[in-house]
């Protein structure tokens, strides 16, 4: 989930608790956690609602002084007949495991056995190889925009966005403000190759 950055604190300080978004389809998931530009969030609830019936207790728990500024910034594809979703969530204060895992170096075997799991995965791929020639790329320009580092690889950004979520999850790469980079772990498998 996308927050402005105007949410930050008031997250933190547990003031907003809820968000409300314009989907087709619900977007996440109760139970599981998100990275979010605010910090790390774990929603509990999700729910389809009508936006009529949206408080103002609600709004103001959203971060808005009252229902009709929500449902002005909510606006957005209200006239297509897009389903408002109430999202509940909380902040989580613990570290994120992926972080974790990504500041620590491999040992030589781990390293080698993260290399044969890029080999399979672009051996898997049905669309060519791709995790040693994203790895590649983010080395070589890191903090480059994700669109442009899908054009370069003659690839579409969603599911190039999509492959370099499956290296975040082995610890391989950082999200920047814009762009990745590769993360201490990500640079020592690349290492292996080079």
């Amino acid at each position: 989930m996308l927050f402005a950055q105007r949410f930050a604190e008031p997250i933190a300080r547990g003031e907003v608790d809820l968000t409300f978004r314009r989907w087709k389809r619900a977007q996440v998931r109760p139970g599981r956690p998100y990275r979010t530009p605010v910090g790390r969030l774990a929603v509990d609830e999700v729910a389809e609602v009508d936006p009529g019936g949206v408080t103002d207790d609600e709004a103001r728990r959203a971060g808005f002084d009252d229902v009709a500024a929500l449902l002005t910034e909510a606006g957005r594809h209200a006239e297509d007949g897009t389903p408002l979703f109430r999202v509940r969530f909380h902040r989580l204060d613990e570290p994120d495991p992926r972080t974790e895992l990504a500041a620590t170096e491999p040992s030589a075997s781990e390293a080698a056995e993260l290399a044969a799991r890029l080999d399979a995965m672009d051996r898997r791929s049905g669309h060519g190889p791709w995790a040693w020639a994203t790895l590649r790329a983010i080395a070589a320009e890191p903090g480059r925009r994700a669109p442009d580092l899908a054009a370069a690889a003659g690839r579409e950004t969603a599911p190039f966005k999509a492959d370099v979520r499956k290296l975040k999850a082995l610890g391989l790469t950082h999200s920047l403000p814009v762009g990745y980079e590769l993360s201490p772990r990500g640079r020592a498998v690349l290492a292996t190759r080079t």
